[in-house]
């Protein structure tokens, strides 16, 4: 352990993560309204130290492994008392108690698992310029762990990718070079001048895709004449029209509309000397002889995951014709109605927004329209700290402001699964506290006019501060929430989430379902699918629409069929109905040789644990067909134990995500082993020895304190982009083995 990450505190209180930099006794925040305002010579003396202390391997592994708060949070650490086991304790329970224990020194004092949630390269970049237009300026020590950060994940060939593990991109390599460049780095730099030679031998940042395009026009090193239309007017369009806005999934309409209210007003920041510098370096031509309308559709052959269509191609065109001639009086009415919807979702969510992008745009909408020093603005300044985390790779933006709920959730399962509230009561109660303060108590205001779905008794996927609720979370919430009521962990604490609590999360879940059975994320589908063709990312796939996901589906079944186990009294027959489309939907989505692809995690591992929890779940409900669920669990099983490596565990690329196909790993990865396991010993798999071995590997992978090692990449969003769970590597192990301990050594 390094002893300069001591210098490093996290402060975490309803759910806000705020770092904070000790220097002579005084803790220097991230943000500051003057620039350097550090000025101690021995501060400055230090920053090449603080690089020193970040430098990493991105050769070995490009996931950090959480040390910094690990550190922090496991200085008191002591070995569990096996002494209070009993004497013929199973290695598997001893590793599940190492395990758990290691991991309860992980659990704050509210009750979750602060944790390194990052992985995509595209979000740290929109903070440095969103910071950089502003003039807010990030403090020295932060500004060097930022451009650490973005050091370290650079790849061999001098570029950086859309995500940590990700091949070289025109869109990750431009936005490091740019930041990079406006935290202070010299153009002449080794490192720069290889990412710049990446840059110019793949075309220059003409090619960078529309989002990057984007931020490089509000900075002043792109043209908004070389963007295509994000079209400010489609908001006034009627609602009932398939391409209103309304419709998109709710992150797409979130990052868009800000991004309509920056085009719309071509807003750009100050022309700075840098700016002029950045101009002359990322272009294969001089800037001022660049022909811009015709950069507009060019994207980087490296960048392409959807090639624009020709429905979006023919969009373009009709909305670049309509710039020439836009209507003043229109183009105000839907900048007008924009700024609101902004707010809206600024107060709906507590300034945190949906998530890291949406958070940046709005701010810079903010900071345009009311300028740095307001209010509005300020509450943004305040919020962005919530998605920065520090790990021994630097300091980097989360996808989200935490995985507090999801996490907590799980952990949960996972201890009262296996019995192991015994052993860690207090894990429980601070859970279920958790849990109790971050259900969503009420619907936000104006919900029709901003085109919200009910909240009211969902749980989403980080703080009740957050706002938005999500199927799976809200799922797993209920269900997690009957699991811990059942055991006697809360013997001595009041059961605050009550049964009649719970009929509000029911209701809720209820009417997210889809007409095809299945649930999408966040709210219904809205749109049809053919809404696709009219992608514009370029990078992501499936952003257009919330489309139903088999985890989604399986999270939501396991937790109505819980209720429906519990409770007879209530919706019974809705529950039930719904409870039986869903199962169909998870029947439509099985592939001839028994896997389901997932949507949210890596990749088909993920999937199967998720389709065969739901299909066992509910076999022996009177609605369902129980010859047809057992056979669907038996292709899923057979499909599974195929992939199982010869040292026992199960290895899947994040590649799987962007083929659709099995892709395996070089080596078994914990976090597959654990789901292959959980799956397989849900559906009761007949040959032991399969499992045994499973087993076998994920403790021989046990650290000697309890811990697991961070391996490859393991969550996915929009089947192109890769995220970090560092807290997946102990939830999964421990919940794996639980299961095991639970069907084969009932204590």
């Amino acid at each position: 352990m390094n002893d300069f990450w001591n210098l490093f505190d996290v402060t975490t209180h309803d759910g806000k993560h705020h770092w904070s930099f000790n220097f002579n006794g005084k803790k220097i925040a991230i943000f500051s309204k003057e620039n350097n305002s550090v000025t101690e010579p021995l501060l400055h003396s230090q920053l090449e130290s603080i690089r020193n202390n970040f430098i990493y391997d991105k050769s070995k592994n490009a996931n950090s492994s959480d040390l910094i708060v690990r550190q922090l949070y496991t200085k008191n650490f002591k070995e569990f008392d096996l002494n209070t086991l009993p004497k013929n304790a199973s290695k598997e329970l001893l590793a599940n108690i190492k395990g758990l224990n290691y991991f309860s020194y992980l659990q704050c004092d509210e009750g979750h698992f602060p944790n390194d949630y990052g992985g995509p390269m595209f979000l740290l970049p929109g903070l440095v310029i969103t910071s950089y237009i502003s003039k807010t300026y990030i403090q020295e020590p932060f500004k060097t762990l930022i451009a650490q950060y973005m050091r370290n994940q650079v790849n061999s060939d001098g570029g950086w990718g859309l995500h940590i593990e990700g091949h070289s991109t025109m869109f990750g390599t431009v936005l490091q070079y740019v930041s990079l460049r406006l935290l202070g780095e010299d153009k002449d730099a080794p490192l720069m001048q290889n990412a710049r030679k990446w840059i110019l031998e793949n075309g220059g940042a003409t090619g960078i895709p529309s989002w990057g395009k984007f931020y490089l026009s509000v900075l002043g090193v792109y043209e908004w004449e070389g963007c295509n239309s994000v079209f400010p007017e489609i908001w006034l369009l009627p609602k009932w029209l398939p391409i209103h806005p309304w419709r998109y999934w709710c992150h797409a309409r979130m990052v868009y509309l800000p991004m309509a209210y920056c085009y719309g007003l071509k807003v750009k920041g100050e022309e700075t000397t840098l700016v002029k510098e950045i101009r002359n370096e990322i272009y294969t031509e001089e800037y001022n002889k660049i022909n811009w309308s015709s950069a507009r559709n060019s994207c980087c052959e490296k960048d392409v995951f959807r090639k624009s269509t020709s429905l979006m191609k023919l969009m373009n065109k009709l909305t670049s014709f309509y710039e020439k001639i836009r209507i003043p009086f229109l183009r105000k009415k839907a900048r007008d109605y924009i700024l609101s919807y902004i707010q809206a979702e600024d107060i709906h969510t507590n300034y945190i927004n949906i998530g890291p992008v949406n958070q940046m745009i709005n701010s810079i909408c903010i900071w345009h329209k009311y300028g740095r020093e307001s209010d509005f603005f300020q509450k943004h300044i305040d919020r962005w700290q919530d998605y920065l985390w520090l790990a021994e790779d630097g300091l980097k933006m989360q996808g989200y402001n935490g995985s507090h709920l999801w996490d907590v959730v799980f952990c949960m399962q996972a201890i009262t699964e296996g019995g192991m509230e015994k052993y860690f009561p207090e894990m429980v109660k601070k859970g279920y506290h958790f849990m109790d303060k971050h259900q969503i108590k009420n619907n936000v205001d104006e919900k029709i006019r901003f085109f919200r779905h009910q909240s009211k008794g969902g749980w989403p996927f980080s703080t009740v501060f957050h706002g938005w609720p999500i199927t799976d979370c809200s799922a797993e919430g209920l269900k997690t929430t009957l699991m811990i009521e059942e055991t006697d962990a809360l013997l001595d604490t009041e059961k605050t989430i009550t049964l009649k609590r719970l009929y509000d999360p029911i209701n809720t879940i209820l009417s997210f379902q889809n007409k095809d059975g299945g649930w999408a994320s966040y709210e219904n589908t809205r749109a049809p699918k053919w809404m696709e063709l009219l992608n514009p990312s370029e990078i992501f796939g499936e952003i257009m629409i919330d489309y139903s996901y088999v985890e989604c589906t399986s999270a939501s079944i396991q937790g109505l069929s819980k209720f429906y186990n519990t409770e007879k009294n209530y919706r019974t027959t809705e529950i039930s109905t719904a409870i039986k489309n869903g199962i169909d939907f998870i029947y439509s989505q099985q592939r001839e040789d028994g896997s389901w692809y997932g949507c949210w995690g890596v990749c088909f591992t993920y999937a199967i644990w998720f389709g065969i929890d739901a299909l066992v779940a509910t076999k022996d409900l009177d609605f369902i067909d129980k010859d047809k669920s057992v056979a669907n669990i038996n292709k899923a099983c057979s499909f599974l134990v195929s992939k199982q490596n010869i040292d026992g565990g199960w290895g899947e690329s994040y590649q799987s995500c962007v083929t659709m196909e099995y892709v395996q790993h070089e080596s078994s990865q914990i976090i597959n082993t654990a789901w292959a396991l959980m799956a397989l010993i849900q559906a009761d798999f007949q040959d032991i020895s399969v499992i045994q071995k499973g087993i076998d590997f994920l403790i021989s992978k046990q650290e000697p304190n309890g811990d697991w090692p961070q391996e490859g990449i393991s969550g996915v969003f929009n089947k192109n982009c890769m995220e970090t769970y560092t807290s997946y590597r102990n939830v999964f192990p421990i919940w794996a083995i639980s299961r095991y301990i639970a069907k084969y050594q009932k204590q």
